[in-house]
């Protein structure tokens, strides 16, 4: 009778046969001293993913492949609001990993690590999803949300490299170990495929600034009972000389709608803050003194160095 270690042995053998070639070990060099991390194939042609932290100053890299192949690989744009960098191979990689979908992962799922950690290049661990939705403090100020939470081991030097389903789909790029047995990674979703397809064309991601700071909050009952929902997004810091101050939002407003979109999160607010948003006014109403007030920001270009 198949004994259940089988099975599971069975799914991180054939994950780790058919991705690990498609995973290399990065080198880098900055004014700061050498660094290490991981990276995996994004297309035929050469096109690398990894976090951004990993080549954070630096404008290439050395990538060797799991049959010890080396090439150099320039730099082609990060996104430190993600923690997701794309760079591009000077010499031939092989395939690509398959890219998976992070929005139906589910908790208790098995997902596979691989990547390089401490210099031991080809490694693999495995555990399973151990929450979903987290938020991961990024170096550029921002948070990413939906971030992944696993207990498949990781440590340093395996940030940007696959975290895949038992499919060997790539389902999130390594970033972070948060402790023992608590590793996180940036979903694959689509959100985070539209920042890899405009670091691939532009080089940099363009986003819209209102500068403030909130956190989600109940609304007072008459305000929930009028608008049929119990959350808001309460403001807790105004950016002196930010859109938000210019058009008059006060720390401790409780912002309800954005362009007529009902806003219950702090994610909600961040999604909006696209490219198009750059320079165009838009409406935000916020319930402050006992009524809902109107107010209109013109978002600027955030600056994310």
């Amino acid at each position: 009778m198949e004994q259940p270690l089988d099975a599971y042995s069975a799914a991180v053998v054939r994950v780790a046969e058919t991705v690990l070639p498609s995973v290399a070990s990065l080198e880098v060099r900055t004014a700061r001293g050498a660094g290490a991390g991981s990276a995996s194939v994004l297309t035929t042609d050469g096109y690398l993913l990894t976090s951004a932290h990993v080549v954070e100053g630096a404008d290439r890299a050395t990538a060797t492949l799991s049959d010890a192949t080396e090439t150099v690989a320039d730099v082609v744009g990060r996104d430190p609001l993600s923690d997701l960098a794309v760079l591009l191979a000077r010499g031939d990689v092989p395939a690509p990993v398959p890219m998976g979908d992070a929005s139906g992962l589910r908790v208790g799922q098995l997902v596979i690590a691989l990547g390089n950690p401490l210099g031991l290049a080809g490694s693999v661990t495995a555990g399973i999803v151990s929450a979903l939705g987290r938020s991961l403090p990024t170096r550029a100020g921002r948070v990413v949300d939906e971030v992944i939470q696993t207990d498949a081991a990781l440590n340093p030097g395996n940030s940007g490299g696959v975290l895949a389903d038992s499919l060997g789909r790539m389902v999130g790029v390594s970033t972070a170990v948060a402790g023992v047995g608590l590793g996180l990674a940036v979903p694959i979703n689509d959100t985070t495929r539209e920042i890899i397809t405009t670091l691939i064309s532009h080089g940099s991601v363009r986003r819209a600034w209102l500068g403030i700071a909130g956190t989600p909050t109940h609304l007072p009952a008459p305000l929930a009972a009028r608008l049929g929902r119990p959350t808001g997004v309460q403001v807790a810091q105004v950016v002196p000389g930010s859109p938000a101050a210019q058009a008059g939002l006060r720390r401790g407003d409780l912002v309800v709608a954005i362009a007529g979109g009902t806003i219950t999160t702090t994610t909600q607010i961040q999604k909006l803050m696209v490219e198009g948003a750059i320079g165009r006014p838009v409406e935000i109403t916020v319930w402050r003194n006992g009524a809902l007030v109107d107010v209109i920001a013109e978002p600027r270009e955030l600056d994310a160095r």
